[in-house]
């Protein structure tokens, strides 16, 4: 097929391009602004742009399909072309739920915890030698791209309840119709899109209403929207809660029991990890995975790209970088942190850096959530507010939304660096929260130069 991407850069979209031309397809594409990774990736491939922009004339009657992405806007120029001229236009998740139409379909959604999940999916069934397709939100050790389209039997999916695309205004998960599906957790997001929290929580009521005959649904029971939707679910689902699975740290270390008196020791930690690692291993069981098989894998899980990722370790001292941007990811993410380290100090920094986390309405939705840091900051740019067209937040009315005793807060990268640098790491950890980059920071440098006794 001859196939036209708008808004190519995209991380899913970019290896959506990279999986069909794989697969043998003609691919093309535009976007106005594209960076690395997708820029260098899609420039290895013959798949980068000659030039950013939107550009009507690449939309001929010779495409079969254009395939469009969250980036582009109603109007496009390119989108009116392909509407003009009667071209198939589907948003990305259509595509995807059309190629898994005849597949065991394993869906991933929630509102937190759907990459890890996915990924622990993806490993357990990888390592137990199953054949399956993909899509999943951050680059995955061991898999060179975030899509894979084949003939093979099985798709595991992270279904995300964002827009599908400008023209489809449904949640992604939508298009997925699973067999099996996994719920982590329900906390209000997308604020710019779901205003409400009675909105999102009715975009996994409709999740629930797609659902085939005798899917099967693993669920956060500890969750009560959880429960509360699966209570009132339709009959002819097979549904089971699950929970954080037992174990116990010691030294650093997560040891996982997998029976009386035996342990495993992990390379994750925190309690909303436990939880995932055991939606995952439901999964597995559920598709014949022998326990030792599963077991084995679960214990050389390393977790996804910039999720609670070692930045920098010594003896006394530990920096981390995750993509926890929401309030109850972050909550999550810090408390693992703690309790992984209860006798060293913690500064935890939180990037406000979406729409969400930027919008006053929704600020006290972050109350608590660093309360297990000693030392808690928040930075954000009043660039990113300006670009978003938002308008400005006081430190004020961040401080009072955090309720930390401690925190301060920061807009410019450089005062936040030099606050880090003023520190003594010894038995001090650092914890780096954003789905941004902190205006530039260049985390991982940052933290090796931190490190207690680091160039001596």
């Amino acid at each position: 097929m001859r196939i036209h991407l708008i808004a190519i850069g995209g991380a899913v979209m970019h290896n959506l391009a990279l999986a069909l031309r794989e697969n043998g397809h003609q691919v093309s594409g535009s976007d106005d602004e594209i960076y690395d990774p997708a820029r260098s990736r899609l420039k290895a491939r013959g798949l980068l742009p000659s030039a950013n922009g939107w550009f009507p004339e690449k939309i001929t009657p010779e495409l079969d399909l254009v395939i469009l992405g969250m980036h582009a806007r109603p109007g496009n120029p390119e989108l009116v072309k392909a509407l003009d001229l009667g071209i198939p236009v589907l948003s990305f998740p259509e595509f995807i739920g059309q190629q898994a139409g005849d597949k065991t379909r394993i869906v991933v959604a929630g509102s937190h915890g759907k990459t890890t999940t996915t990924a622990m999916i993806m490993h357990l069934l990888r390592n137990a030698g199953l054949d399956f397709d993909y899509l999943v939100g951050a680059q995955l050790e061991g898999f060179h791209t975030m899509v894979r389209l084949s003939d093979a039997p099985i798709v595991v999916i992270e279904g995300d309840e964002y827009l599908s695309s400008a023209t489809d205004r449904r949640p992604k998960f939508i298009h997925y119709r699973p067999q099996i599906l996994v719920l982590t957790g329900i906390a209000w997001d997308h604020i710019n899109v779901f205003p409400t929290f009675e909105e999102y929580l009715a975009q996994f009521e409709n999740l629930l209403n797609t659902l085939p005959e005798g899917a099967t649904v693993f669920y956060d029971e500890r969750d009560p929207h959880l429960c509360g939707l699966i209570g009132s679910a339709r009959a002819g689902l097979n549904t089971q809660g699950y929970r954080p699975l037992p174990a116990k740290v010691d030294g650093g270390k997560t040891r996982l029991l997998i029976s009386d008196g035996k342990y495993i020791p992990l390379e994750v930690f925190g309690e909303h990890n436990l939880a995932n690692l055991h939606a995952a291993i439901l999964v597995a069981r559920k598709l014949g995975i022998a326990e030792e098989r599963i077991y084995e894998a679960a214990a050389s899980f390393k977790g996804a790209a910039r999720r609670l990722q070692t930045l920098a370790e010594s003896a006394t001292f530990k920096a981390w970088l995750d993509f926890a941007h929401a309030p109850s990811k972050v909550a999550a993410t810090v408390k693992a942190v703690r309790n992984l380290y209860p006798d060293r100090k913690l500064t935890a920094c939180v990037e406000l850096h979406t729409f969400s986390s930027l919008n006053k309405a929704f600020l006290p939705q972050y109350n608590g959530t660093l309360t297990p840091a000693e030392q808690a900051v928040v930075f954000y740019s009043p660039h990113t507010l300006a670009m978003k067209k938002m308008p400005p937040i006081s430190f004020g009315e961040i401080r009072q939304a955090f309720n930390h005793p401690s925190l301060k807060v920061f807009t410019k990268t450089e005062e936040l660096e030099a606050f880090l640098r003023e520190n003594d790491w010894h038995l001090h950890n650092l914890l780096l929260m954003s789905s941004g980059t902190f205006g530039g920071l260049d985390a991982g440098k940052l933290a090796k130069s931190l490190m207690p006794n680091a160039g001596h």
